[in-house]
């Protein structure tokens, strides 16, 4: 399991090139405060991957689920903020794992600063 660091996004015109991580095969975790964004992409050609974030504690309607992504191939999709109480382990880090131990997938970790 790799700790992924989150990339801080900063007002700017020319935008930010969020560095992507290989996918750890034992899965990856990320220090949370709730304004952190995933970007998931598969490079597989023709496979969809799943990555699932661990749900640690119910949801406000009582049910502790993951949440699971499909992410299509040849694709990149955009999953977050997490909700720091339904998400964050004992140490306020969320854990992920992947489909075919995280073959094809990179993910990039972009923290949203609010004003």
């Amino acid at each position: 399991m790799a700790t992924l660091t989150p990339q801080e996004s900063v007002l700017s015109t020319s935008g930010l090139n969020l560095t992507a991580n290989a996918a750890a095969s034992g899965g990856d975790q990320f220090l949370n405060d709730g304004q952190i964004v995933l970007e998931l992409t598969n490079a597989h050609a023709s496979a969809a991957r799943t990555i699932t974030v661990n749900s640690q504690t119910a949801c406000d309607q009582g049910s502790d689920h993951d949440i699971a992504c499909v992410v299509a191939a040849l694709t990149t999709r955009y999953l977050g903020p997490f909700n720091e109480k339904r998400f964050n382990d004992s140490n306020g880090y969320v854990q992920l794992t992947y489909s075919d131990s995280g073959a094809d997938i990179t993910v990039g970790v972009l923290k949203v600063k609010r004003k």
